[in-house]
């Protein structure tokens, strides 16, 4: 039974930002270290520099000769069932890295040439090279050396939803990158059936099928081996009846020594260009997983569900928690990937002052990626989000309280979110834009419908479009 269900959030694939998991069964997906150090949003741009200050502190290990110590950084690398993802059967049995396995890797790596030469600068690079390590490997490394990060989300999203924690329990085993070395303290964790339990954002997450020694070898080792031989002329090159000359992939293989592991390090380190090329080439295949993950859903039918729950909803103070709960899912769907990781209530100015969601700016195109671009004024590494279950009464004050809270540190754009607003709500914005004091764009009951009945056939665009029109709007407001 999945996590949605459990706690009966109520809530589809759709409006949750985290992967909905089943505690006793692995889904096919995976933390990809190559992937999350791609994303340049707060959650990932704080997990990669984990995973990058544990690699580097282990390589350097290894470079200065200090083995028992770099076996004692790499032993921490367990497997980790916490995540419920990768590839077993029937219950998470963690096909990751198990003590034996630890061990055998450990050994691989200090025989690999490719940590002698200094051609593996990366932790994903432990599947191009190092012998029996493959997607699930790597990304139960990750999980473990993230898992702070992960924990910390857990947290959020357990507070964003009413999933109760249980308090005080070991952490388990996770990378500190300020001190180097690994830690273990007590805290707040999601416990089911006395197992802990980690919620990764699907932001995150991936399939892992790009980054192989597979599409190494077969697109990128094999092509450069193709050309090579057509340019020699060498005994491989046959004829086209047109008198084309060619090299067939399968002639190469058999030539060739046996390309393993150990023959694509050898090759890179010849050849450091080629493997250069695969990787800024591989990271343009990797595609976000979709807002419904892995769950045959109707789009159409959840996005009609959530208008009549909006339309349901009475406005006024005895509702404001059923319309907060609701428009988190809404504009969860209807944001996602360009807004994720999103938090409730977070303080700041030490307590005085406590905004209704934050959210991440994960954008990679769109609004919210070009604002910053255009307007320096306006950066937003994180957008903030006001409900207020109202009818035409949104004031100043609103807007104030919205934009007293921006900073250039933490963001100068926000939305606010209500009922339906006066014809002339519009002219506050703008004179709190001309201020430069933020920008707030204003999203009524029927500019949600109005993206929710237009997401199916066209995506985040849907939002994005009635935004970009209301930004015109405030800019050009007098």
């Amino acid at each position: 039974m999945k996590i949605s269900k459990l706690f009966d959030i109520k809530k589809t694939q759709y409006e949750l930002d985290f992967v909905d998991i089943d505690p006793e069964a692995d889904m096919p997906l995976f933390l990809d270290p190559y992937y999350i150090s791609k994303c340049e949003f707060p959650f990932a741009e704080n997990a990669y520099e984990s995973i990058r200050s544990y690699f580097e502190y282990l390589l350097a290990l290894l470079k200065g000769k200090r083995i028992e110590q770099a076996k004692e950084l790499f032993s921490h690398l367990g497997e980790s069932n916490d995540i419920c993802m990768g590839m077993s059967h029937g219950k998470p049995r963690g096909h990751g890295m198990g003590p034996e396995d630890t061990n055998a890797i450990f050994k691989e790596l200090l025989r690999s040439r490719a940590i002698s030469s200094g051609i593996m600068e990366d932790i994903e690079d432990f599947r191009i090279f190092v012998p029996n390590v493959d997607r699930d490997k790597v990304s139960d490394m990750t999980a473990n050396i993230i898992k702070l990060q992960l924990i910390e989300y857990t947290q959020q999203q357990c507070e964003l939803h009413n999933i109760p924690l249980t308090y005080d329990v070991p952490s388990g085993m996770y990378w500190d990158s300020k001190r180097k070395n690994w830690e273990n303290r007590y805290v707040d964790r999601l416990i089911i059936n006395e197992k802990p339990i980690l919620l990764v954002p699907k932001r995150i997450v991936s399939f892992t099928d790009k980054y192989t020694t597979q599409e190494y070898k077969q697109h990128f080792v094999l092509n450069y081996l193709q050309n090579e031989h057509l340019s020699m002329g060498s005994s491989l090159v046959r004829k086209y009846k047109n008198g084309t000359k060619y090299v067939t992939k399968k002639s190469i293989v058999e030539f060739e020594p046996q390309i393993d592991k150990e023959y694509l390090a050898k090759f890179t380190e010849s050849h450091p260009e080629v493997f250069q090329d695969f990787k800024v080439k591989t990271v343009k295949k990797i595609s976000k997983v979709q807002g419904a993950v892995l769950e045959e859903v109707n789009a159409s039918e959840i996005c009609n569900h959530l208008i009549a729950k909006l339309e349901s909803i009475p406005s006024g103070t005895k509702n404001a928690s059923k319309y907060h709960n609701l428009i988190i899912g809404i504009l969860e769907l209807l944001f996602y990937p360009n807004l994720s990781s999103p938090r409730k209530e977070k303080d700041i100015h030490e307590g005085r002052k406590r905004i209704d969601i934050v959210f991440d700016n994960s954008s990679e195109t769109g609004f919210f990626f070009n604002l910053p671009n255009k307007n320096i004024l306006l950066p937003c590494p994180y957008v903030y989000v006001e409900c207020k279950n109202y009818t035409g009464e949104v004031a100043n004050p609103e807007i104030d309280q919205l934009s007293g809270r921006f900073s250039n540190r933490r963001g100068r754009v926000g939305i606010l979110t209500c009922r339906e607003l006066e014809d002339n709500f519009i002219k506050r914005c703008a004179d709190t834009y001309e201020d430069e004091r933020g920008l707030v764009i204003p999203l009524e009951d029927k500019d949600l419908k109005q993206a929710l009945m237009n997401y199916p056939q066209n995506g985040v665009e849907a939002i994005e479009e009635i935004i970009s029109k209301k930004f015109e709007q405030i800019v050009f407001t007098k």
